[in-house]
């Protein structure tokens, strides 16, 4: 029988902090935590398509789209580079978590900034949720104020020993364990 294994993401603005888990869900396992890219490093608008220099929106529609589409590469290459790291080797992960920010509409925000940090958040949380199903990997999209009574209606645990577990489960793997990877981790907790 293959081992089945889980996706926790916290998306951030160019990029996602991911975590791998193991079930079962009574006992998970962090396996390996990895940054997961979704703008061009050399092409220093894709980190903030959607700003045109600092506080100020881009209005350039032309520009927006063609950032996009580099931004769309680079998450579908990072997700097929990610998958075919070895810990995935025999395995079958199906499942994935992904953290945001916000879920807000940016037609609905009306400070032009604001909006644009808001089309910001939408577009990395899509490109990684569309590259992920793309590799047949179902996304479950938690928003980060939420996450804690959301996992404890998934893991059904108290928060308190959730965050402990979460919190020794970044042991296992060494180096920092921020905020990002323990939302990361109680995402591919919640679903696996």
């Amino acid at each position: 029988m293959r081992e089945h294994l889980a996706l926790g993401f916290r998306v951030k603005s160019g990029f996602a902090v991911g975590v791998v888990m193991s079930g079962p869900k009574s006992a998970p396992l962090a396996l390996a935590r990895r940054v997961v890219s979704l703008s061009d490093a050399g092409v220093e608008a894709t980190r903030q398509p959607y700003h045109d220099g600092f506080g100020t929106a881009q209005e350039d529609l032309d520009e927006i789209a063609r950032l996009t589409a580099i931004i769309k590469r680079c998450a579908r290459q990072s997700v097929k580079e990610l998958l075919a790291d070895a810990i995935f080797e025999g395995r079958s992960c199906r499942k994935a978590g992904v953290v945001v920010g916000s879920v807000i509409d940016p037609a609905k925000v009306g400070n032009p900034h604001i909006r644009a940090h808001a089309n910001e958040g939408r577009l990395f949380r899509t490109v990684l949720a569309d590259a992920l199903d793309d590799r047949g990997i179902t996304c479950t999209v938690i928003v980060e104020k939420t996450l804690g009574a959301e996992a404890r209606k998934a893991i059904d645990r108290p928060p308190g020993q959730i965050a402990k577990e979460i919190a020794g489960l970044g042991r296992s793997l060494g180096g920092p364990w921020r905020a990002e990877e323990k939302s990361a981790a109680t995402a591919a907790w919640m679903v696996l």
